[in-house]
C-alpha cells in the first residue's frame, strides 16, 4: 500500500472516535424548536415534550447560546422538581404555570444532583443560561409568551 494511502487511513482510523464525541452536538437538533416571548427578549427554545426529551434534557451539552433554551413541557399541571446530574452549563431554571406565568425561578449549578422545585402547580419550566432571568428583568410574575398546549 502506498505511505500516502497509509497515512490517509490511519488519520481516518484516528478520526472515528472523534466522530462518536460529537454524536451529542447533532442530538441537539432532534428537539422541536419554538419561539418564546419574555418582556422585549425573544427566546429560541428547543421542546422537551416527551418522557425521554425531559429525562435528557440539556445533560452532556457544552454550551447553550445566548437567547436560546430548552422548554419542557409537562402533560398536565404538577408540582415539579429539576436537577442536574450530567449538566455542564451553569442554568437559571423558570418554572411556569398554565397560564404562562413564572411562579418561580431557581439558580442550578453544574453536576450537583439537589432537587430545584416549583413554588406551586406548572405545565412548564424554562431552563435558560444562569442569571438570564436576572440579567433581562424576568422574574416571579412575569409572562412568558408564545407557549405551546
Amino acid at each position: 500500500m502506498p505511505r500516502s494511502v497509509c497515512v490517509v487511513f490511519a488519520f481516518l482510523l484516528m478520526a472515528c472516535p472523534l466522530s462518536k464525541s460529537f454524536g451529542a452536538a447533532s442530538d441537539e437538533g432532534r428537539f422541536k424548536t419554538v419561539r418564546l416571548k419574555a418582556g422585549k427578549q425573544i427566546i429560541h427554545a428547543e421542546v422537551a415534550a416527551t418522557e425521554a426529551e425531559r429525562e435528557r434534557g440539556l445533560m452532556y451539552r457544552k454550551f447553550l447560546p445566548e437567547n436560546s433554551g430548552m422548554l419542557f413541557v409537562f402533560d398536565r399541571p404538577a408540582r415539579s422538581c429539576m436537577w442536574m446530574k450530567n449538566t455542564a452549563i451553569p442554568l437559571s431554571v423558570a418554572f411556569i404555570d398554565g397560564k404562562g406565568t413564572i411562579v418561580n425561578i431557581e439558580e442550578m449549578e453544574p453536576f450537583t444532583t439537589e432537587s430545584h422545585c416549583s413554588a406551586g402547580w406548572i405545565r412548564y419550566a424554562l431552563e435558560m443560561n444562569a442569571t438570564w432571568f436576572d440579567r433581562n428583568g424576568v422574574k416571579s410574575g412575569s409572562r412568558i409568551g408564545g407557549l405551546p398546549e
